[in-house]
């Protein structure tokens, strides 16, 4: 590496690309459980992926992916939280960490905000929590 290139910031990733990495992370670790994950469309309204085993049982998932200490933004209503579970994952160098959430769960903890469009949104203290932090063993 050249003197300038570690002088140069990092090219800021899109977040679609970042939402990517999500996704896909989201799918192999589901994989490696015995799930077919397959992302849905784009336009797939709340929900990103779904998964079934051998034993015919589907779910539903969202996925969310944040990256430094960002909140997961939920919209303008709760009403309208989907899936059977959630996957947050949060981005860091050493790699992805995973926290594993039930709908209520998320609706339990999202605040909104005072004002503005009060839009609602999950903290990153309501998520990063050892009780969620890599709880696959949940998505049954």
């Amino acid at each position: 590496m050249t003197t300038l290139e570690a002088l140069s910031p990092k090219p800021k990733v899109p977040n679609h690309i970042t939402g990517n990495v999500g996704l896909y992370f989201a799918c192999y670790r589901l994989s490696q459980l015995g799930w077919n994950a397959i992302p849905t469309s784009r336009n797939a309204r709340g929900i990103d992926v779904v998964a079934y085993n051998d034993l015919d049982i589907c779910r539903l998932f969202q996925i969310k992916t944040v990256t430094g200490h960002h909140a997961v933004p939920l919209g303008t209503s709760v009403d309208d939280i989907r899936g059977d579970f959630w996957i947050i994952l949060a981005l860091a160098a050493e790699g992805p960490t995973s926290f594993i959430m039930l709908p209520l769960e998320v609706k339990e903890r999202a605040t909104r905000d005072k004002g503005g469009k009060q839009a609602y949104w999950l903290s990153r203290k309501d998520f990063f929590d050892d009780k969620f932090r890599e709880r696959w063993d949940r998505v049954k």
